[in-house]
C-alpha cells in the first residue's frame, strides 16, 4: 500500500538546490569568463587548442574536447562536454574532421565561434596514386567533409598560418578589451610559421624521392605545399582497412618510386603499416600527423613536432 505524505516547502527548497547543484556539476565552465576575468575557450583538439593559446596568451584559459593522446576522429562529447561549448566565450574548432563536435557547436547556440575550414581553403586529398591530387576508389572520408575535403590544413605551415588570423578575430570580438595583445601574439605566431615553412622549403630542397608512404592521407597539403606525393595506406580515415588492390598497387609504387621508409603514427594502430615494411623490407619511422600530443610525440608542442616531421621526412626521402 503506498502511503501519500504532503511535500514540504524546505523539502522542495531542499530539491531545488540539489537541482542546481546537479546543473552546476554538468556545466563546469560556469560562464564565458573566469573568476579572474579569463576569457574560457573550448577548442576541439590539438591543433585548434595550440591556437587558442598561443594568439589568447594570458587572457584566456583553453579547454579541448580531445583528450591528450586520444584519436580524435571519433570522439564523443558528454553532457558536460557539450554543455561547456553552450557557455564558452570562444569556441575553436574544424568543422568536417569530429561529426560529434559539428553538431554540439551547431547546437550549442555559441556566439564567437572560429571554423578553422572556413578560414582557408580546403581541397580533396585521399590514397594517392599519382600525386597528391588524384584519389582512388578507396578513399575514404570524414563523414561530415564536404564532398570529401580533406580537413588536416594544420600540417602546412601556410594554411595554419591563415587559420590564425582567422582565430585572432574571433578572440579579438569575443574580448575586445586585449585585441591589441590578440594581434600581437598572432604577428609573433605568423613569423614562426613563416619560419617554418622555410624550414621545409629549404630542408626539402635537394632530396632523392619525392614519394612517402604514410599510415592514413593526413599529409595531403604539406606534401602539395612542397611538391612531394604522399601514398597512404588508408584514406582520410585512420581506422579504414586497405583493400587488398590497395596493398599490391604499395608494393609498385615503392619498388618504382624507390621508397626507403613506411611511416606510422603516434596515435594510430601501427600494425598495418609495419606488416607492410616487413614485406616490402623497408625501414618504419613515425611521420606524426599532430592530432594529439603525448609522451610518445617528438616534441612539446606543435612547432617541436613539425620540426621532428621534416627531419624525417629528409632521412626518408634522402634530402641532403
Amino acid at each position: 500500500m503506498n502511503i501519500r505524505r504532503p511535500i514540504s516547502t524546505a523539502t522542495l527548497a531542499g530539491v531545488s538546490v540539489l537541482g542546481l547543484l546537479a546543473l552546476s556539476a554538468c556545466s563546469p565552465s560556469g560562464g564565458a569568463r573566469t573568476e579572474d576575468g579569463k576569457l574560457r575557450v573550448t577548442a576541439s583538439f590539438y591543433p585548434m587548442e595550440f591556437l587558442a593559446q598561443q594568439i589568447g596568451g594570458k587572457h584566456v584559459e583553453v579547454t579541448s574536447l580531445t583528450k591528450p593522446g586520444a584519436e580524435p576522429h571519433d570522439l564523443e562529447l558528454s553532457p558536460q562536454q557539450t554543455a561547456q561549448l553552450g557557455e564558452s566565450g570562444a569556441v575553436v574548432y574544424l568543422k568536417g574532421l569530429q561529426p560529434a563536435v559539428d553538431e554540439a557547436v551547431k547546437q550549442s547556440g555559441a556566439k564567437h565561434v572560429a571554423d578553422a575550414a572556413a578560414l582557408t581553403s580546403l581541397e580533396e586529398h585521399g590514397t594517392e596514386v599519382d600525386g597528391h591530387h588524384h584519389t582512388t576508389g578507396d578513399n575514404h572520408s570524414h563523414s561530415e567533409s564536404e564532398g570529401g575535403k580533406d580537413p588536416h590544413i594544420w600540417l602546412d605551415p601556410v594554411k595554419y598560418a591563415e587559420v590564425a588570423k582567422g582565430v585572432n578575430k574571433t578572440l579579438a570580438q569575443a574580448d575586445p578589451d586585449h585585441k591589441a595583445d590578440y594581434q600581437k601574439n598572432t604577428n609573433a605566431l605568423v613569423k614562426k610559421l613563416d619560419g617554418l615553412n622555410t624550414a621545409f622549403k629549404d630542408g626539402l630542397k635537394q632530396r632523392s624521392s619525392d614519394t612517402f608512404l604514410t599510415t592514413h592521407a593526413a599529409f595531403g597539403y604539406l606534401a602539395e605545399r612542397y611538391g612531394l606525393t604522399e601514398e597512404a595506406i588508408s584514406g582520410l580515415d585512420p581506422e579504414a582497412e586497405p583493400s587488398a588492390k590497395r596493398i599490391r598497387d604499395l608494393h609498385t609504387l615503392a619498388r618504382e618510386h624507390h621508397v626507403s621508409t613506411v611511416f606510422f603514427e603516434t596515435i594510430a594502430n601501427p600494425a598495418t603499416a609495419k606488416a607492410l615494411a616487413g614485406d616490402l623490407h623497408l625501414k618504419t619511422d613515425v611521420l606524426d600527423p599532430l592530432e594529439g600530443i603525448n609522451a610518445k610525440s617528438r616534441g612539446k608542442d606543435y612547432f617541436g613536432v613539425q620540426r621532428a616531421n621534416l627531419a624525417a621526412l629528409q632521412k626518408a626521402l634522402g634530402s641532403k
